[in-house]
């Protein structure tokens, strides 16, 4: 039983899923292998995750391997229900629908959580956090789970370092053949995707300010300078703003830079990194955009406190009205690149999709051997997915000979 927005919606759906199997040969392969060994029968899986066809064909790629899936999504605004919709009617259990309030948000996580998951899949860890708190009695049987997200494992390692995180987790985020791209390439483009769809202006010429020069920071910042923009990154850690400054670009502090910049972006996993004081002093028509997993790294409710009033400027704009002049802020603060757009492109997320599901069949190979720590996706894995995909890709590489190998490691 499926609690989704219109059931009727499933052919658009099934043709989104469809276009992304096309363009996800690792996570095709697996697929085949899945189908053949069925690694996951009778696996109870409660998955968090963006809801959009991606996801949706990665729940399809486990249940071909006998899994029993439960799915709701991982942010009220990037649920797509046409995709919710062609899942349910494959005989999946969702409960998610686009813009979910508050209370339905979290109802549909618990009921992703009654089937009494074996293996949970998050993406920002909202699924393991309702089973550490309210939904504590449907943790009887988790074998662990699989984090996508930096901000997850920062939830994650918190309660690890406590001592109260209740099963292993897998790190998914961490291997490198998911933040190397994913973050970087994935994220540099579909936030931009995301902001020039919504806005339909140009970024050549314009000042972007980037906050936070992580992986994803990294991403955004090189497709910004690429679209001819002018950057500016801020950050806390010293060795990333070095790095930033030697990669060609301006850093100085928010407070600085909120005057300067046109666009803004977000990308930090941190609260209240644009606030109030900033608001005051930025151009008419600065345009706010968050990349970050939650959305508290632009502070909203100080905007709404400071403007006389606010309206629709355009779908997915909202414009405060601070009297002298406007801010407009993108899809409420939330995750940009899957708010107003697709999130990131098929071919990085079947690296990152092709990660999660060896790593659920890892959790289960390894069941009962794993303290309740955050562990790094096994190097054989991520090896293994990326001979995957540049076999896909038709691109052969060098193999050390007996002589080079133990030259190399003294074997």
């Amino acid at each position: 039983m499926s609690e989704i927005r219109d059931i009727n919606l499933a052919p658009a759906g099934e043709m989104k899923i469809a276009w992304a199997q096309k363009n996800m040969p690792v996570l095709s392969v697996l697929h085949a292998v899945f189908e053949k060994e069925q690694p996951f029968s009778g696996v109870k899986i409660s998955l968090s995750i963006h809801l959009e066809a991606k996801t949706a064909y990665l729940c399809r790629v486990l249940k071909s391997g006998g899994a029993v899936m439960s799915v709701t999504g991982s942010n009220p605004l990037s649920t797509q229900d046409d995709v919710a919709a062609a899942l349910a009617e494959n005989g999946i259990s969702v409960y998610a629908w686009h813009g979910a309030s508050a209370q339905e948000y979290a109802r549909h996580l618990s009921m992703a959580l009654e089937n009494g998951p074996d293996i949970v899949m998050d993406d920002g860890a909202d699924l393991s956090e309702a089973l550490h708190t309210r939904d504590r009695q449907k943790a009887a049987n988790v074998i662990g789970a699989c984090e996508e997200t930096t901000t997850g494992l920062m939830r994650f390692r918190a309660r690890e370092k406590s001592g109260a995180l209740e099963f292993p987790v897998i790190a998914v985020n961490d291997a490198d053949c998911k933040h190397l791209f994913d973050n970087r390439y994935g994220t540099g483009q579909s936030v931009w995707d995301g902001i020039m769809r919504t806005t339909n202006l140009l970024i050549a010429g314009k000042t972007v300010v980037v906050a936070g020069y992580g992986w994803c920071g990294k991403g955004v910042a090189l497709r910004a300078k690429g679209l001819g923009a002018q950057v500016v990154v801020t950050e806390t850690d010293a060795v990333r703003a070095l790095e930033a400054a030697m990669d060609g670009y301006d850093v100085m502090t928010m407070d600085r830079a909120s005057c300067l910049g046109d666009i803004f972006v977000t990308v930090t996993g941190c609260s209240d990194v644009i606030a109030g004081r900033h608001f005051a002093g930025m151009k008419n028509g600065a345009i706010l955009a968050n990349a970050g997993h939650f959305n508290v790294e632009v502070n909203i409710k100080e905007l709404e406190e400071m403007a006389q009033s606010s309206y629709t400027a355009r779908n997915n704009i909202t414009a405060y009205d601070l009297g002298e002049k406007e801010i407009c802020v993108l899809a409420e603060g939330r995750l940009v690149n899957l708010a107003a757009g697709d999130g990131h492109p098929a071919e990085i997320m079947d690296l990152s999709f092709a990660l999660q599901a060896l790593s659920v069949k890892y959790l289960l190979q390894n069941k009962g051997k794993l303290e309740n720590k955050v562990y790094k996706v096994p190097k054989e894995i991520d090896r293994y997915v990326a001979e995957l995909k540049l076999k896909a890709l038709g691109i052969g590489i060098d193999t050390l000979t007996d002589a080079q190998k133990k030259y190399m490691y003294g074997e």
